[in-house]
């Protein structure tokens, strides 16, 4: 058994299962009457193929057109001629995400009843959907983007507090159209809620202002003034809320979640199965800081590797989720790597180079924080490679340096961006 090669296309096959050009299709509404305009817009590392998904598939004598924002390099030789594709900032946004969201919020307001909006949203929306509210500058934004990326609070918190910065999002923009609304949402959340996936521009919003402040404060996220007295005045009530569960005009916004990461983890468990290996989904939503969660399933991995319990070898144990990596006071975060290689070095220092055991973790968007890889690949010899290079482990850890750590050893997982997004995805293979 090659664990290596095996690790890697269980990878490509929960990214294949959340492939747009394949799995939107079935989802394409039929085009309104002669009377009505299509107009297609959204945001998020998926948008430039899920736009092109719509484009090949779309009547050709149908009217489209539309506006998408994805990630820079995301768009690259996806070739698409009714519709589109602008590349701006992620995680922090940029001015060209904001252009493009106030030409999006601008042609969605010109939509009437007999039209159709199409919005596409994939993970990665909520920075590249950014259209900051009155009275609220780009560079507070991103001031505030980088210290909920710093505090290594869940998504869903730092999603509650851009929802309520944002002239677009937590609802806004379904509810700016006079037209009949489907979103079609690639989910790269635990729970698959719209509400949360690029921050829910056509979903309804349970939070409020005063959430958004208890998320400032509970996480001790220092925000510029401004975006602390915009929230106050919101709670305050002197600011409308984002649109609430009930309200009349959700009655025509449809948000239809058309792929999610239990597919992909279930793709992976039946490649896995299809080469003779035993498959334990134990969750899509395993959250928690990376190099903890590490621990868990490591002691999981132990169990099955040294007693046969709860499954007996070979088993690959997989799982999904968005874990996350909290820089302490004082961290400066120069070490370079993301979540999955994080949780990747914290597993080999608890495994200890055990026998027989191999993992992989990437992001199935293909970009693991802010480097070139989606993840890397473990083996029970990863230790003492590193060693004999002279690296420590444990020290690569504390500096969350764990990019620099596998890549000198050469286990770096690169793909490129795959176009789409389905939260981390990690296989502890036990052969």
């Amino acid at each position: 058994m090659n664990s290596r090669k095996l690790l890697v296309d269980s990878f490509h096959a929960a990214v294949a299962a959340a492939d747009p050009i394949r799995i939107l299709p079935p989802h394409l509404p039929r085009p309104p009457d002669r009377k009505g305009r299509t107009l297609v817009v959204g945001a998020g590392k998926a948008a430039a193929a899920m736009a092109l998904a719509v484009e090949q598939h779309w009547p050709v004598q149908a009217p489209l057109e539309g506006l998408v924002i994805t990630r820079y390099g995301h768009g690259h030789g996806l070739l698409t001629n009714r519709i589109k594709v602008i590349e701006a900032g992620h995680p922090v946004p940029d001015e060209a995400g904001e252009t493009a969201a106030r030409e999006i919020l601008r042609a969605v307001r010109s939509l009437g009843p007999d039209d159709l909006l199409l919005v596409l949203v994939s993970g990665g929306g909520s920075a590249l959907l950014s259209l900051p509210a009155d009275g609220l500058s780009m560079g507070a934004l991103k001031d505030t983007t980088r210290e909920l990326l710093r505090c290594g609070a869940p998504i869903q918190d730092m999603n509650t507090v851009r929802k309520h910065l944002s002239a677009i999002q937590g609802g806004r923009l379904g509810a700016a159209c006079k037209a009949r609304v489907l979103a079609l949402i690639v989910s790269d959340v635990t729970g698959d809620d719209p509400t949360h996936i690029a921050s829910g521009p056509c979903a309804p919003d349970p939070t409020t202002y005063a959430d958004a402040l208890d998320v400032l404060d509970r996480y001790d996220v220092r925000a510029p003034q401004a975006v602390r007295a915009h929230l106050e005045r919101g709670a305050r009530g002197t600011v409308a809320e984002t649109p609430k569960p009930g309200e009349r005009f959700f009655g025509r916004v449809e948000n239809r979640v058309i792929a999610t990461a239990q597919a992909s983890l279930q793709a992976a468990a039946q490649h896995f199965r299809n080469s003779g290996v035993a498959a334990a989904v134990l969750g899509d939503s395993v959250t928690g800081e990376a190099c903890e969660v590490a621990k868990v399933l490591g002691a999981m991995a132990r169990q099955a590797a040294t007693h046969g319990q709860p499954w007996q070898r070979p088993v690959a144990l997989i799982s999904g989720g968005e874990c996350t990596v909290t820089l302490g006071a004082g961290e400066s975060g120069a070490g370079r790597g993301g979540r999955c290689t994080e949780f990747l070095l914290s597993l080999a220092i608890d495994l200890a180079g055990l026998p027989d055991v191999h993992a992989i973790a990437c992001d199935t968007d293909g970009i693991d924080g802010t480097q070139d890889n989606a993840g890397a690949l473990l083996g029970p010899d990863t230790l003492e490679r590193a060693a004999a290079l002279g690296l420590d482990a444990k020290k690569s850890l504390s500096d969350h340096d764990s990019y620099g750590f596998f890549s000198s050893i050469s286990d770096l997982v690169v793909t490129g961006p795959t176009r789409t997004n389905v939260n981390d995805y990690r296989a502890i293979l036990i052969s």
